[in-house]
């Protein structure tokens, strides 16, 4: 069947990578070691993506754990540094996902994202208005590789899973995608991607 939608992540797909010392600055903030900081970042993020804490209650809690109370104007300040180490688009991406859309391709987004960055993001980025399916956890209440993202993302398409595809840089979320169907790829670069699209017929 012919491909009719192209469904891209947000970060490090459409988003450039953190930068290398983003966590030594988090870190610094905090006043704790990057190990420690990496692991508040991430190992209980879930809720936060989930969109049922904002970004202070999440790393009020998170700190409150190994010890640690910040001001109102230092957790503003880890808040916003950690918000701002994703808020940089891949130009080349952004490229792809407009010349799929000149040649009549449907686009969107399907990512995990708390409420604080996706406020930022469609604040700050036209792309955010430009796609025509925007599916983010924070708003769904469900968080990738869940089956249940993946089946609002095809509801809200109106379209079969074989009609659509999906790029993500995270295996895990890679294979929840395909349990449905969907065509989905594991994301390495746009100039991959093309490659994968070329071979599902969509000329890019």
């Amino acid at each position: 069947m012919a491909i009719e939608a192209v469904i891209f992540d947000y970060g490090n797909v459409i988003s450039l990578p953190q930068a290398g010392n983003s966590l030594d600055h988090l870190a610094t903030i905090a006043g704790l070691d990057r190990p420690t900081m990496e692991k508040i970042v991430w190992e209980n993020r879930d809720p936060y993506d989930r969109g049922l804490l904002s970004g202070k209650e999440y790393y009020r809690t998170m700190l409150a754990a190994v010890g640690v109370e910040l001001d109102n104007k230092a957790m503003e300040q880890l808040v916003r540094a950690d918000l701002e180490s994703w808020a940089q688009l891949n130009p080349q991406t952004v490229t792809l996902i407009e010349d799929l859309q000149q040649r009549g391709f449907r686009t969107g987004i399907l990512s995990n994202m708390p409420k604080d960055f996706l406020a930022l993001a469609r604040e700050r980025f036209p792309l955010f208005k430009k796609v025509e399916v925007g599916i983010f956890s924070c708003d769904v209440g469900y968080n990738k590789p869940e089956r249940t993202i993946y089946e609002v993302l095809l509801k809200t398409l109106g379209l079969p899973a074989d009609r659509t595809v999906f790029f993500d840089d995270i295996p895990v979320n890679v294979d929840g995608a395909r349990a449905l169907g969907i065509q989905a790829f594991l994301w390495k670069n746009p100039e991959t991607a093309k490659k994968d699209l070329r071979h599902l017929g969509v000329g890019v």
